[in-house]
């Protein structure tokens, strides 16, 4: 017997989904930062074992569009809610099972007596109690992505409530993803945590060359901005800053791909990319 389904994970933005992600697909397949709307895709992620393939999906935080970037990113976790098998999340009325996952229960701070009121256990139950009641359907997993707690019980719980199915993709494919895409994200990552307030939102990546070998990748890479001053704040005084995301992003590509990477990274102005539709479409941000 041969068990397969979409496993989708949603949520507010910043939760963990990212993390929790590449957890248990066992491989980094999503940029995870500590700021908000990292994720900006729907991507997924595929566990393959001789009698099971779970297809994860990691999609970006729901949130209240402000531009059009962000009324695509919420169409991908619109997308997500309708064609899961199981749904990670916090949902009001589904038909499929719903398992609630209360993330980053390692921050919780403990109390000296371990039965306490202010104690790790006390506050965990309350918070459990609070979902209960608000989810009496939902089951309840308290997990710590971050260090895989709780994440191999979870695998086991999705297992179970997997519908018996032939596979949909090879079972030797990892994710749905191009290399490209991979290559744009990790630079993105970069750019997400060596840069301040608007300026790492304001960013597209695109991969203009990728041309691999036995040996090594060569890489173009072009990194988009909406505006003449974001261009000089990426690039720096004599070229420093983009130098430093470079030297960092090469580094992460070379774990990614086991090879040596020659990249090379150019910065352009693409006005208001993230209201034109037109760009929107061109990046990649539509959802069909």
């Amino acid at each position: 017997m041969h068990k397969a389904g979409f496993v989708n994970i949603v949520g507010n933005p910043n939760v963990g989904k990212s993390t929790l992600m590449n957890q248990l697909v066992g491989e980094r397949i999503s940029i995870a930062t500590f700021k908000a709307q990292t994720t900006r895709h729907r991507i997924m992620g595929i566990v393959n074992t001789p009698d099971m393939q779970i297809v994860f999906s990691d999609t970006p935080g729901v949130l209240k569009p402000n531009y059009k970037l962000q009324e695509s990113m919420l169409a991908f976790s619109e997308s997500a809610l309708q064609d899961a098998d199981v749904l990670l999340y916090v949902t009001e009325k589904m038909t499929i099972p719903v398992i609630l996952l209360i993330n980053k229960i390692d921050s919780l701070t403990s109390d000296p007596s371990p039965k306490g009121e202010g104690s790790s256990q006390s506050k965990l139950a309350a918070i459990v109690e609070k979902w209960h009641t608000l989810l009496p359907n939902a089951e309840i997993l308290p997990i710590s992505a971050k260090n895989k707690f709780g994440t191999d019980m979870l695998l086991k719980r999705i297992q179970e409530l997997l519908p018996e199915s032939p596979a949909f993709f090879d079972k030797d494919q990892l994710t749905d993803k191009p290399a490209r895409f991979f290559v744009s994200e990790i630079i993105r990552e970069k750019i997400l945590l060596y840069y301040d307030k608007e300026i790492p939102y304001s960013v597209e990546v695109v991969v203009e060359r990728f041309k691999e070998t036995d040996k090594s990748i060569h890489i173009n890479a072009i990194i988009y901005v909406e505006r003449d001053s974001q261009k000089g704040i990426i690039i720096g005084h004599q070229g420093v800053a983009l130098k430093k995301v470079s030297t960092e992003a090469r580094k992460a590509l070379e774990k990614f791909f086991a090879k040596p990477i020659y990249l090379e990274t150019f910065v352009k102005v693409d006005k208001d990319w993230r209201s034109s539709q037109r760009e929107l479409d061109a990046f990649g941000y539509n959802p069909e």
